[in-house]
């Protein structure tokens, strides 16, 4: 199980949750309810690593504490 900081938030414009990955560039997923965005996040984590290791990209370890505050 990876420890990634996963960012939740309601897009009005989309009209459903957005489950950001900050440390992993260009990883995010959806879904209409807030726990279904955090599960396709976790889909979203595990075929961002993979794909990096695929394709021999380094893998960045997960920094362990918030990398923001809102």
């Amino acid at each position: 199980m990876y420890k990634y900081e996963i960012i939740i938030y309601w897009s009005e414009e989309d009209k459903v949750y957005i489950a950001d990955v900050p440390e992993l560039p260009g990883c995010s997923a959806h879904g209409q309810t807030y726990d279904e965005a955090l599960v396709s996040a976790k889909e979203a984590i595990q075929l961002w690593i993979d794909t990096a290791k695929e394709f021999g990209d380094p893998v960045p370890d997960p920094k362990g504490h918030r990398l923001m505050f809102a």
